[in-house]
């Protein structure tokens, strides 16, 4: 222990040394959960990701029906969150509470909830987000509906499945890089042909090649990640158990082992 004078008398004081190896302890435990359960949350995270776009219409419709003002705020709130993200085009949306999930541009300036003769530049301004005849768009466009969901579905296969691809002490084999490119080969063409103007994609293709996407890169990405998370968890458990195996200071609690 350790002791300072002052002008009443002398002060004893913990070792700092000791607070330090508990902190430090208390860090790597902390350390040591989120590696073993980095999927869980990355899992969940995306899954939030995906239910607020979903919950904007939801909001809208009740704003609509039940006269909620907070739900109007709340939803055109997640509008506003989510459009850096997405262009948010209506033509290119699923609709929720309306006769119809998807909607043409000429569907939309026919019904006159778009002005004829806009260009995508102009549609993608005006932030068009639905009303209660035709319903209100998902809060991200067909594609990132369906690259977001292939991303959920897909971590949690590899959940599954991880345990069982991983050979004894290696590393999880990875989708190669050429695989990868393979599998955004369709994406490219279908959003290449789209943005110059040659053909406007459909939904089923929209969805088709997100869900490539999507999938592709949790296959390329995540064995990556597990085996970065292995090797975190790996040295910190070695730390944790090297502190545990140290005698206690005086007046000190020895640090408490994963």
């Amino acid at each position: 222990m350790t002791a300072r004078e002052t002008e009443r008398g002398i002060v004893v004081t913990l070792p700092s040394e000791g607070r330090t190896a508990q902190v430090a302890a208390a860090v790597d435990r902390l350390v040591a959960v989120l590696a073993r359960h980095w999927l869980a949350v990355f899992n969940a995270v995306v899954a939030i990701f995906i239910a607020l776009p979903f919950l904007a219409p939801t909001l809208l419709h009740l704003a609509a029906t039940a006269d909620c003002v907070a739900c109007t705020r709340a939803g055109r709130l997640i509008y506003t969150i989510y459009s850096p993200t997405c262009h948010q085009l209506p033509e290119r949306s699923f609709f929720l509470f309306g006769p119809q999930t998807t909607y043409s541009v000429t569907q939309l300036e026919a019904i006159g909830a778009l002005p004829p003769g806009m260009t995508i530049w102009q549609r993608e301004l005006l932030r068009f987000i639905g009303t209660p005849e035709i319903g209100f768009k998902v809060a991200f466009c067909e594609r990132d509906v369906a690259i977001y969901v292939s991303i959920l579905l897909s971590g949690l296969l590899f959940g599954l499945l991880r345990g069982r691809l991983r050979p004894a002490d290696r590393p999880l084999p990875k989708l190669p890089l050429w695989g990868y490119a393979l599998l955004l080969v369709p994406l490219a063409i279908d959003g290449g042909m789209q943005l110059i103007g040659w053909r406007e994609s459909t939904w089923p293709s929209r969805l088709i090649t997100g869900a490539l996407f999507g999938a592709a890169t949790v296959w390329l990405a995540y064995p990556y990640v597990q085996d970065a998370m292995d090797d975190v968890l790996r040295s910190t458990v070695e730390r944790l158990t090297s502190l545990a195996k140290q005698p206690p200071q005086t007046g000190q609690k020895p640090p408490v082992g994963v």
